[in-house]
């Protein structure tokens, strides 16, 4: 038998579970969205550093106050989604889209493309970005989704800090780009702002891989560090939407921590760049 302080330790920990439960059940009835698939280490991290800034002492004063200060929710979310990005970050990822990838998009007319939890938009500006110097931007349309609306209006806007662009301007040259990335930005006040030729081939759009459904046919989709967060329930259900809404030879990238072993979409996959987690959909699948 444990002592009475693992026994407490244990009651303890017990209840903080049924509250996290609780609250998450809440936010999806309440707001409906839905993190109830999502891993739940992740969330009890983001949710134990979002009882500080909210000030509350437990997730039941969380859930509390998220259900009757309007105010509170918007701000629990920020903590419950993930923006940390860089343009071009993993260089060697947008290296192989330009060298492996980007010849077989030539040969369509017209080009869709999904980055999936865009967060702030940097995947999505780096695309365009890439596309643009391939000669490919003027026949592509690239969906940007998220489903953190403070995050989308971030992205819409193009706008970054200064001090970030001397790391965006090194992975720009290690994805082997030939051109200054000063070409697609205007600075002016300590920040700078995307060019609009990029901005008018991205539509930022709210989509939950939890809760929606597929919404375009599209030949390549980006969906980076975001299934780590996802329990393999819900890693599965995403996996799918990608599936299906990727044309017949139409090519997947994830995260340098995210692989296809599922059964049920493993088969339907070719790797393409290994290394840098890129797919294609089998003609067959």
């Amino acid at each position: 038998m444990g002592t009475p302080i693992e026994a407490q330790q244990e009651l303890d920990g017990a209840t903080q579970d049924l509250e996290r439960s609780l609250l998450i059940e809440a936010i999806y009835r309440a707001y409906h969205y839905d993190f109830r698939e999502y891993a739940q280490a992740s969330l009890k991290r983001r949710l134990g550093a979002a009882l500080a800034r909210l000030q509350c002492r437990t997730l039941s004063q969380l859930q509390d106050r998220v259900l009757h200060d309007p105010c509170a929710f918007p701000e629990l979310l920020n903590f419950l989604t993930i923006s940390v990005s860089d343009l071009f970050r993993d260089p060697a990822y947008f290296l192989a889209l330009r060298e492996q990838v980007v010849p077989r998009l030539r040969t369509y007319p017209s080009l869709r493309i999904w980055v999936a939890g865009c967060s702030t938009g940097e995947e999505a500006y780096s695309i365009a970005i890439l596309l643009l110097e391939e000669q490919l931007l003027e026949r592509t349309l690239i969906y940007a989704t998220d489903i953190n609306p403070e995050s989308l209006a971030r992205a819409r806007a193009g706008i970054y800090a200064v001090n970030r662009v001397a790391q965006f301007t090194q992975n720009h040259r290690s994805s082997g780009s030939g051109v200054s990335l000063s070409n697609y930005y205007t600075a002016a006040y300590e920040h700078v702002v995307m060019q609009r030729q990029l901005r008018e081939h991205i539509v930022f759009c709210d989509h939950s891989l939890a809760t929606d459904n597929v919404f375009a046919e599209v030949q390549l989709v980006s969906c980076r560090n975001v299934l780590i967060y996802f329990n393999r329930a819900l890693q599965d259900r995403a996996l799918g939407l990608f599936r299906e809404a990727l044309c017949s030879r139409g090519f997947l990238g994830l995260g340098a921590k995210e692989s296809l072993h599922f059964p049920g979409h493993a088969a339907a996959f070719e790797p393409i760049a290994l290394d840098n987690r890129i797919y294609r959909k089998r003609e067959a699948a």
